[in-house]
């Protein structure tokens, strides 16, 4: 199995929950997950790049699609564009928690 292929079912997830986000109107505000996106991408390149060139990790190369950005192959961004969009996705499909404040009745100094 390529890892363009394992990435196939974590995104097809992913892609899941965003829809159901989007059609239960509780969809999270896409242009600040689009600058976290950049800012997630920009670091996964920086930190992916690093720990391939210290050997870190290694890719089989038969399996990989042989696109890079800078020595980390592309599949390996997946894994971020899934983060950025699955997590506010569920964060805003789960029913919201009493503030902590109220429930105890306590005040912050």
């Amino acid at each position: 199995m390529t890892y363009w292929a394992l990435n196939t079912f974590f995104l097809d997830a992913v892609a899941l929950v965003a829809l159901a986000a989007v059609l239960a109107r509780r969809a999270p505000r896409w242009k600040p997950l689009g600058l976290a996106a950049v800012v997630l991408l920009a670091t996964t390149a920086v930190f992916d790049n690093v720990m391939i060139g210290i050997g870190l990790v290694a890719y089989n190369p038969d399996l990989i699609s042989g696109a890079f950005v800078g020595i980390a192959p592309l599949e390996d961004f997946a894994y971020a564009i899934a983060a950025v969009v699955l997590l506010p996705s569920l964060w805003h499909l789960l029913p919201a928690r009493p503030s902590t404040s109220s429930r105890s009745g306590s005040t912050h100094d």
